[in-house]
Order: C-alpha cells, then structure tokens, then sequence
C-alpha cells in the first residue's frame, strides 16, 4: 500500500496490510483526499463492511467518532443507511451517542424518521441514547417518526419503541404542536391511540 492509497485503500485491504500501513507511519485517523466528503479511514471501512480493516483500525487507536464533511461517523453513516451491524460495531468501539448530524440530530433521529424498526429498536436500548433530544428542525425522534413518513405498521412500531424507551409524547415542536396533534392532522389513527394511551 502506498502513501498515495491512504486511507482509501483500507476498503479492500486486509489487517495485515493495514497494520503494515500503520506500522510505517500511516495517520490512523488521516481522512480521504480523493473525496469530499473527506471521509476517515475507520469510515471507509464500516461502509465497505471491512471489519478486519475497521477492527485494526480501532485498535490502533482510530477515532471512531471522526465526521466527515457532511458530519458522518461509522454510527451516523450506518443510522442514515440502516445498517445494523456498523452501529453494532461502533457502539462497541465506544462511539459517543451524543455526536449529531448535520442536521443536529442524533443517531436514532434519522432511523425513526426512516422506518428502520430493528435498528431503533437496537439505538433504544442503549442507556446513553438520548430518544428526547431535539434537532435543529425543533424535533424529536417522536415528533419525525409521526411527521415525516406514513403513519403504517412500520412506524407505528417505531413509536411503540420510542415510547417504551422514555420518549416525552408532550414534547411539542417548535410552534407547539405535540406528537397527537400531528397524529390526528395527518389521519395516523393508530399512532393518535398510541400517543393517548402513553398519555398525550
């Protein structure tokens, strides 16, 4: 591997490789010119699910909480992309669940927002996940789980989620309307009853 191919290379590159790329004075934490996005190199190899790569990575020291341009992490990319195994894998490097997207949201905000029932279900159990943390649109995960798609089975469950894991159901947005309030206006009859039941 030449100087020229790091840290692009760690998407294909073996761990032996990458710890001889190390071992010869690679940065660990040096970031994509070919892109950008400017992407880290423990980035690159979550999105191309090289876990060896990742795992020597880590090891070396990586700092698994680097943003790229865009703001994106191994967490936040695997979030926006529903992939549960990056997340699973970052979280046990010691991501840090407070770091937020461009848009200042934190991890589960894009997957209730998307439908992602098994990896909010996964961010949800996590004790350090903040499920009432507000983004720079002034909402919840709740408020985007009801707004922003189509209130079916998908985010119904997502809303159960949340509020199993200790989503406020009266935190409103920023012209304060609540959770309910959108339910009803939108015709989410079944995510409404939710709501009521969790005492909205």
């Amino acid at each position: 591997m030449t100087e020229t191919q790091w840290p692009e290379a760690v998407a294909t590159a073996t761990a032996d490789e990458v710890r001889a790329a190390i071992a010869a004075g690679a940065d660990v934490d040096a970031t994509a010119s070919s892109e950008q996005q400017r992407s880290s190199a423990v980035l690159i190899a979550a999105r191309a699910h090289n876990f060896a790569a990742f795992d020597v990575l880590v090891a070396a020291g990586a700092d698994i909480d680097a943003q790229n341009r865009i703001k994106l992490n191994p967490l936040l990319w695997a979030c926006i992309n529903d992939d549960l195994e990056v997340a699973r894998r970052a979280v046990e490097a010691g991501a840090d669940l407070e770091r937020t997207t461009r848009f200042d949201g934190v991890g589960i905000h894009p997957t209730a927002e998307k439908g992602y029932v098994e990896l909010t279900r996964y961010l949800a159990t996590l004790p350090d996940m903040n499920v009432n943390h507000t983004n720079l649109c002034g909402w919840t995960p709740l408020l985007e789980a009801v707004i922003l798609r189509d209130g079916g089975e998908a985010q119904q469950e997502i809303v159960k989620i949340l509020l199993d894991a200790g989503a406020d159901p009266g935190m409103t947005d920023q012209w304060g309307v609540s959770p309910l309030e959108h339910a009803e206006k939108l015709g989410f009859a079944e995510i409404a009853e939710l709501l009521r039941v969790a005492g909205a």
